[in-house]
């Protein structure tokens, strides 16, 4: 599995885009319904107003231990602070949005 970067066009009528980094292992069973997940999080719950990075461990281990992730699939959002990280295939939607920052809006 390539590296692979999702960039969805931010909502000018939001007020900030949410920038995210998950790292995967390749076509691992978890990574795929990580990247399922976390894209009907995102369309349901963003409405293209993020930014969304996936990383394959397999293919960049150096980056991967230089960020400090040590388990896949691993869900980093960088911004807006703060930080948040969820591991896991990401199934669990109220903790996803708790650690986005999105506990309690409406979709």
């Amino acid at each position: 599995m390539r590296r692979k970067q999702i960039v969805q066009p931010s909502d000018p009528a939001a007020v900030a885009t949410v920038v995210m980094r998950l790292y995967v292992a390749g076509g691992a069973p978890n990574s795929v319904q990580a990247i399922a997940n976390l894209e009907a999080i995102c369309q349901q719950h963003l409405k293209g107003n993020y930014q969304l990075e996936i990383v394959d461990v397999f293919e960049q281990p150096l980056r991967a231990l230089a960020d400090g992730v040590i388990v896949t699939p691993s869900l980093t959002k960088l911004s807006p602070l703060p930080a948040a990280q969820v591991v896991g295939n990401l199934s669990d939607q109220s903790k996803v949005l708790l650690a986005l920052g999105l506990q309690g809006k409406t979709p």
